[in-house]
């Protein structure tokens, strides 16, 4: 019965002592195995959810019997320990014995001093003489009384069949949440790992797996910056690579693609994974281009000329039928422009059109880039042509541009000029009707009016020439004297941008505004008529919206040590932007104040030549006998081709009409000498 005892003795502590053998010899090959699955689940950059893994499935589980499987929680290699249960049969008859039988199918120790084996003697009593001895029945068992309280190594807590630390077992607890779409619980668990001093060994993946998680809850500068951490720690780290990728992922999702352009040109050096090899040349492109144009601005020419150098020299090695082709081919018209190369920008400008041809088997998206180039490609191209004095090209190119696309209002008011110049009035009026619509009462082209008055001053309709830079000076000489005041400021540069943000607020109100307002607001379209300045603006403004978002978030984020830190950084990020958008909305509004200027003195002199013509005329029927005329009727058709309808206008406005209007001129100079009017033409 002593022996009986001691053998379940024996057998209780080999159970107790399982667990700690099992972790002790599944640690080395599981710890570096988890590694490479972390490493594996960080670099799925493509944003799509990997299937779960069935060799760590039960990584997290209890196992149902001491002795446990091996296959899911030991070597990657699948192979089984020594000491473990060969059959499954056994394993599952294992399990259905009571307490007692469990301890004594126990598995063997694998440690390096194995526990000494115990010799076990079955007592047999003697038989009796007189009969054979009728079958032994055993004594029974004496009940084993259970503790009040279990041990703590046979808590679940305390089995740990994956052999990995607890520290790796928490970074785990993140990753299923994020594997789990439970974004924000595995930001704020990475978030914690991270300010942990004993974690040090996992900081970089908690924060590589913070970073993903803020870009899956859509908070994609607040990503941004995380992978920025990232990236400045160097190429040596294992997340380098994979992070420069994330970069192009947040770039496709953000209003504005250079807010990464500074990110990229940092590690210009770097080897950028095959797929996003061209999109990096590309956007480096662009970094350089923009760089370039800033560098102009302030007369610092040698700088600047290399930068379009550059772009030029990243353009050629985007090759043909990649995506970004054509928008490298665009940045590398614009700099052949930059530089007078007139035949070199149209056949940059031609490639493009040629390569962005609609149809094709092409993707939503690259179907939209394609288009909006192509639309930029058919501008430029007018403008070239235009440029070297070729009218007639360049309004052939302004009439490519779509109807209602974005370029459109440009390419009409633009054309105006180019039809001016030829002597096509009627249709450079037209045009100008268009821009003048109710539809379009927030656009901005103030020379519009300039255009409209000089037209009536060469047909001889000098009081109608008269009246229209009246309604100019009334217009603009208001917002000509607020830029003024505004740029003689000694403002920091973060103080311009404040201005036109403080109109931006007083727009979205329902408030009437007043006549200052009304100048302001017409102050704000000027501002964002620059596009570089207009991409910024609306980042900060999607900066905003993150910040306020994250108040919309449950009570356990919102109130987290990792929203404080997320908010500190969203705000550092706009300081940013705000100073760069402080500094070109300085140049714009200083550029657009001499614009203006020049067109007010232009009207002015418009005004003085037409007051003379006036004199000239009243002086002449005075000598005739207030006979003499200079202004007579026009003859004129309402013809149109057999494709078009002529409906006569009566100040009414369809958005259907919009584009298509000619003005008829139905009286004019006496003497219509329509080939010097426009050789006046060319020489604007």
């Amino acid at each position: 019965m002593r022996m009986l005892f001691k053998l379940i003795g024996i057998g209780l502590t080999l159970l107790l002592a399982a667990p700690s053998f099992a972790e002790k010899s599944a640690s080395a090959g599981s710890a570096s195995k988890k590694e490479a699955d972390d490493q594996n689940d960080a670099g799925d950059a493509n944003g799509k959810k990997k299937k779960k893994s069935k060799k760590n499935g039960k990584g997290t589980r209890a196992s149902k019997s001491a002795s446990g499987k091996s296959n899911g929680n030991g070597h990657a290699n699948g192979k089984k320990r020594r000491g473990e249960s060969s059959s499954k049969s056994a394993e599952t008859e294992s399990t259905s014995k009571p307490l007692e039988s469990i301890a004594v199918a126990a598995p063997k120790s694998t440690s390096a001093q194995p526990t000494p084996a115990v010799e076990v003697k079955k007592v047999v009593p003697p038989p009796t003489s007189s009969s054979p001895a009728p079958a032994a029945i055993p004594p029974p068992l004496p009940k084993v009384e259970k503790p009040a309280k279990p041990a703590p190594t046979m808590t679940f807590e305390a089995v740990d069949v994956s052999g990995k630390s607890g520290e790796r077992q928490r970074l785990d607890v993140a990753l299923r949440q994020f594997k789990d779409e439970h974004y924000e619980q595995a930001a704020m668990t990475s978030h914690e790992l991270m300010q942990d001093p004993k974690l040090a060994e996992l900081y970089l993946d908690a924060e590589y797996l913070l970073a993903k998680s803020l870009y899956r809850m859509g908070m994609y500068h607040s990503s941004l910056g995380e992978f920025s951490k990232i990236l400045a720690k160097g190429p040596q780290t294992k997340f380098f690579k994979s992070s420069l990728e994330w970069l192009f992922f947040i770039s496709h999702k953000t209003l504005n693609e250079s807010v990464i352009l500074g990110e990229i040109a940092k590690y210009s050096n770097a080897e950028f994974p095959e797929r996003f090899r061209n999109e990096f040349r590309y956007l480096l492109a662009r970094y350089h281009f923009v760089r370039g144009k800033a560098l102009d601005l302030v007369e610092q020419k040698a700088e600047a000329n290399k930068s379009f150098e550059e772009v030029k020299r990243l353009a050629l090695i985007v090759p043909k039928g990649d995506a970004f082709y054509a928008r490298a081919k665009y940045l590398e018209g614009l700099a052949y422009f930059r530089e007078d190369k007139f035949n070199s920008a149209l056949e940059s400008m031609k490639e493009v059109v040629r390569v962005t041809r609609p149809g094709g088997a092409k993707s939503e998206f690259q179907a939209k880039q394609d288009k909006e180039v192509r639309e930029l490609a058919f501008m430029q191209l007018a403008r070239t042509h235009y440029g070297h004095r070729q009218n007639r090209y360049a309004i052939y190119y302004y009439n490519k541009v779509e109807r209602g696309g974005k370029q459109w209002l440009e390419a009409l008011f633009e054309s105006s000029w180019a039809n001016y110049r030829i002597g096509q009035y009627e249709q450079a009026l037209g045009n100008l009707i268009t821009l003048s619509s109710p539809f379009f009462r927030e656009e901005y082209f103030p020379e519009a009016l300039i255009l409209k008055a000089v037209i009536y001053y060469e047909n001889c309709r000098y009081r109608e020439s008269s009246w229209i830079l009246e309604d100019f000076e009334r217009i603009y000489l208001p917002v000509h004297d607020q830029l003024e005041v505004i740029t003689k400021k000694e403002m920091d540069a973060s103080e311009y941008y404040n201005v036109l943000a403080d109109i931006q607020k007083k727009n979205k109100t329902v408030v009437e505004l007043n006549n200052t307002d009304l100048i302001l607001e017409r102050i704000l379209r000027l501002a964002l008529t620059d596009k570089d300045l207009k991409n910024t603006n609306d980042s900060i403004l999607e900066l905003e919206s993150e910040l306020d978002s994250i108040a919309q978030k449950p009570d356990a984020f919102k109130y987290s040590d990792l929203s404080k830190n997320l908010i500190e950084g969203l705000k550092k990020q706009r300081e940013t932007l705000i100073k760069k958008a402080g500094i070109m909305a300085k140049g714009k509004l200083e550029f657009e104040l001499g614009e203006i200027k020049k067109l007010l003195t232009n009207g002015l002199r418009i005004k003085f030549e037409t007051t003379t013509k006036e004199k000239e005329f009243l002086e002449e029927q005075l000598r005739e006998g207030a006979k003499a005329e200079v202004v007579k009727k026009y003859k004129y058709s309402v013809a149109v081709a057999d494709d078009q309808l002529y409906w006569p206008y009566e100040g009414e406005y369809w958005r259907d009409e919009l584009g298509t209007y000619q003005y008829t001129l139905t009286k004019g100079c006496i003497e219509r000498n329509r080939e010097a009017q426009a050789k006046r033409g060319d020489e604007l």
